[in-house]
C-alpha cells in the first residue's frame, strides 16, 4: 500500500499539502491540489481511517446500541439512524446487547477505543447509568428513562398519551371489557402505557383488567392464551407492541374468535408488519423516522460544541385500520 509521504513525493508537494487536499481543511493552490488528486487517483491511494482517527480523534463513527435486534421496532430504528448518520457523513456501527449489562459497558468502552463520536442506545438496564455519565463521548438514550442522569440526552415518544388514545379508541369502538397487555413494569415506557390506560379507565368509571408481557411474538402468545383462560368475554385489547398484538390475532383465530367482529385489538409503535398482515393492524404508531433523526442531530450537535441537553418527546398518532370499527 501506498502512503500519504509517497503521494506528497510523487506529486511533489509535502505530506501536510496532501492531507489539506484530502480533508479541505486549508486553501491550496490549485495546481498543487490537481497534482495531488492526479496521484491519489494513478495509484489508488487509500488513507489509513485507523491513523486519521487517532490524529483527529474522531473516526466518523456512532455507536447504536440495542437490546434486542430481533425486535422489528428496533429494526426500524435502527434504518432511520443509519440513513441519517450517512446523509450527515458518518457511519453506524450497530452492537446487539441481548439485554446484557455487562455487554452494554464492553460495547460503549469498545466504541471509546474505536475513537466513535458518539452513541445512541436503547437500554433495558438502569445500571448503565454511570457507566454512560462517565463516558467521553455524546450519548443520547432512546425510549428509555434512566433516571436524572446528567451528560446525555433523552429522545421518547409519548408513551402516556399512547396509553391513552389507544384506550380511548376502544371505548368510542363500543368495547367495553379492555383487557390491557402491559410490557415489563421496570420499563419507563411499559409505566407509561399503562398509566394511560388506567387513568382513562378510572375517568369513564370501566373495570381494569390486565396480563403482562414481554415485547416479542413467542412472550405475546402467552398473554394471549392467558386472556382466554381468564377474561373469556373480553371485547377488545391493548397490545404493548405489534408483534404481541399479531400473537393475540393468530391465538384467537385459532381459538375461533373473530377479530375484529367479536374482540377489537391494538398495537403499538406501527412497525412495518403491521399494516401487511390481514387483517391489517389498528395501533399507535411512534415517529421512528423522526426519533431517529433527531439521535443523530443530537450527536453531531455536541461534537460541534453545542450540547442539547433533556428531555425531547415525540407525539404519537393512532392509525386505525382493520383491527378496530365503530359499532353501530
Amino acid at each position: 500500500m501506498i502512503s500519504i509521504r509517497e503521494v506528497a513525493k510523487l506529486a511533489g508537494v509535502s505530506p501536510a499539502t496532501v492531507s489539506r487536499v484530502m480533508n479541505g481543511t486549508a486553501k491550496v493552490d490549485e495546481e498543487k491540489r490537481q497534482r495531488v488528486l492526479r496521484v491519489i487517483h494513478e495509484t489508488g491511494f487509500t488513507p489509513n481511517e485507523v491513523a486519521r482517527s487517532l490524529y483527529k480523534k474522531s473516526s466518523k463513527i456512532i455507536g447504536f446500541l440495542t437490546p434486542d435486534i430481533e425486535n422489528p421496532f428496533f429494526n426500524q430504528l435502527t434504518k432511520a439512524i443509519e440513513a441519517e448518520a450517512y446523509r450527515r457523513g458518518y457511519r453506524l456501527t450497530l452492537c446487539n446487547s441481548n439485554d446484557d449489562l455487562e455487554k452494554e459497558k464492553e460495547n460503549i468502552q469498545m466504541l471509546e477505543r474505536m475513537n466513535a463520536d458518539g452513541v445512541i442506545l436503547i437500554t433495558n438496564n438502569e445500571k448503565i447509568q454511570s457507566e454512560i455519565e462517565r463516558c467521553r463521548m455524546p450519548v443520547v438514550v432512546l425510549d428509555r428513562l434512566l433516571g436524572q442522569g446528567e451528560g446525555f440526552s433523552y429522545i421518547q415518544s409519548d408513551h402516556y398519551q399512547g396509553g391513552r388514545v389507544a384506550t380511548k379508541h376502544l371505548i368510542d369502538c363500543g368495547c367495553r371489557k379492555i383487557v390491557n397487555i402491559h410490557g415489563p413494569q421496570k420499563y419507563s415506557s411499559a409505566r407509561e402505557r399503562y398509566r394511560g390506560y388506567q387513568d382513562v379507565c378510572d375517568e369513564l368509571g370501566i373495570t381494569q383488567y390486565c396480563v403482562e408481557s414481554q415485547y416479542n411474538f413467542k412472550e405475546g402468545m402467552k398473554a394471549a392464551q392467558n386472556i382466554l383462560d381468564h377474561y373469556p368475554d373480553v371485547d377488545g385489547i391493548i397490545a404493548c407492541n405489534d408483534m404481541v398484538a399479531i400473537s393475540v390475532y393468530k391465538v384467537f383465530s385459532k381459538a375461533g374468535i373473530q377479530i375484529p367482529s367479536q374482540v377489537q385489538l391494538i398495537g403499538f409503535d406501527d412497525i412495518e408488519l403491521s399494516s401487511l398482515v390481514t387483517p391489517e393492524l389498528t395501533t399507535v404508531a411512534q415517529p421512528i423516522s423522526d426519533m431517529g433523526k433527531k439521535a443523530i442531530d443530537l450527536i453531531i450537535s455536541s461534537i460541534e460544541g453545542h450540547p442539547q441537553k433533556g428531555e425531547f418527546t415525540f407525539p404519537v398518532r393512532l392509525i386505525q385500520r382493520e383491527t378496530t370499527f365503530y359499532k353501530r
